[in-house]
């Protein structure tokens, strides 16, 4: 079983066969945030009416510590409460936790007026501009990151230096070498399918213990909350197997740095065309064109939400598989923007991002 329908939920609760779904809203960062809630309360009150939690969570930095300026929230505003509303398209089993189910919460007013600086709502507003110009916007996002053979702890008790990596040398589709990471990869894949996270391969990267597991493409915030559950949950399964992982950009100046890689296409409402190849030339549309044009105009811009922390430029450096110049090219993996495919699968592959980016952010901007 992967996703559910409330009511199956209900069935799962009543039988003790659940007793636990975590409500959950992803913040600035992009991780998921919120409260494990007993199977019963949610039935009885959560399920219809959400769930209250402090706003300064839209203003914390990766430390959960308060950042003071923002107009939102604030000590001065005596930091209130905003509501969790679920989203039951989202609601799903999480296997490798037990008895537990996961639902994504939007963020709402007491009125229930939707706060827009949520970066959910941040992207959905950018959908719906989308959908009104005709468009259905798909993506998919390849995330890297780095397995030790270490755990959370241990990492921190080294101050995170000299951590000892599940591979030692460049295991980039290597499969002997990822073979060792096999216990873990083949968990976290048939774990995510099973989540509802569709998995279509994985794969060693170009770092020692740097893994890429590819998640099926779909509709832009589908997407980015398959992505935020996939991250989750890989942090999750690594920690239950006794090792620790990382998605920094650049956790190691002397390894090559973790890629957020999104693929874009514009599709037609009904999703049967893709508005970026034309069939008559057999390449690319003027929509294409406009699109690839605007994204290289804005990137700087973008860099904000492609590359949002100190450590994100770390990883842009020449001959390492990271962007370092504003340009495109067809299947050329040293560009900012790489295209491929043809007919349906015609697509742009922004290689700027790195795994550190919010999803939600991202996407908006792309």
């Amino acid at each position: 079983m992967s996703m559910l329908k409330i009511q199956e939920l209900k069935k799962l609760i009543l039988r003790n066969e659940c007793d636990t779904v975590l409500t959950v809203f992803p913040d600035m960062q992009g991780r998921l945030v919120g409260k494990r809630v007993t199977g019963k309360y949610f039935i009885d009150h959560a399920a219809e009416h959400g769930l209250e939690a402090c706003n300064y969570l839209l203003t914390v930095d990766v430390e959960m510590e308060p950042v003071q300026g923002y107009d939102f929230a604030s000590w001065d505003k005596g930091y209130g409460d905003f509501h969790l509303m679920p989203d039951f398209n989202t609601l799903r089993l999480i296997p490798w936790l037990e008895k537990t189910a996961l639902v994504i919460c939007d963020l709402v007013e007491e009125t229930g007026r939707a706060i827009e600086i949520a970066p959910r709502t941040i992207l959905k507003r950018q959908i719906e501009k989308a959908n009104k110009l005709g468009f259905s916007v798909m993506m998919g996002s390849e995330l890297e990151f780095y397995l030790f053979k270490e755990t959370f702890a241990s990492a921190q008790q080294k101050h995170y230096q000299n951590l000892e990596t599940a591979g030692n040398y460049i295991e980039d589709y290597h499969i002997l070498q990822t073979s060792f990471d096999e216990p873990i990869i083949r968990e976290i894949r048939n774990a995510m399918s099973q989540a509802g996270v569709e998995v279509e391969f994985s794969k060693g990267e170009w770092g020692a213990g740097q893994n890429e597991i590819n998640l099926r493409y779909s509709d832009s915030l589908e997407m980015a909350d398959r992505h935020s559950v996939y991250k989750h949950g890989v942090k999750e399964i690594a920690y239950l197997r006794g090792a620790a992982v990382t998605f920094m950009a650049k956790y190691s100046t002397t390894s090559a740095g973790s890629s957020c890689h999104i693929h874009t296409s514009l599709w037609d409402r009904s999703r049967k065309k893709n508005f970026f190849w034309d069939e008559k030339k057999k390449g690319s549309s003027q929509t294409f064109k406009h699109f690839l044009a605007g994204q290289m105009a804005l990137a700087q811009e973008f860099s904000i939400f492609f590359a949002p922390y100190v450590n994100s430029y770390k990883r842009y450096q020449a001959g390492s598989f990271a962007p370092t110049k504003i340009v495109w090219g067809h299947d050329n993996r040293t560009c900012g923007f790489r295209v491929v495919g043809r007919g349906a699968g015609y697509r742009i592959e922004n290689r700027m991002p790195g795994a550190d980016a919010n999803p939600y952010l991202a996407f908006a901007a792309t």
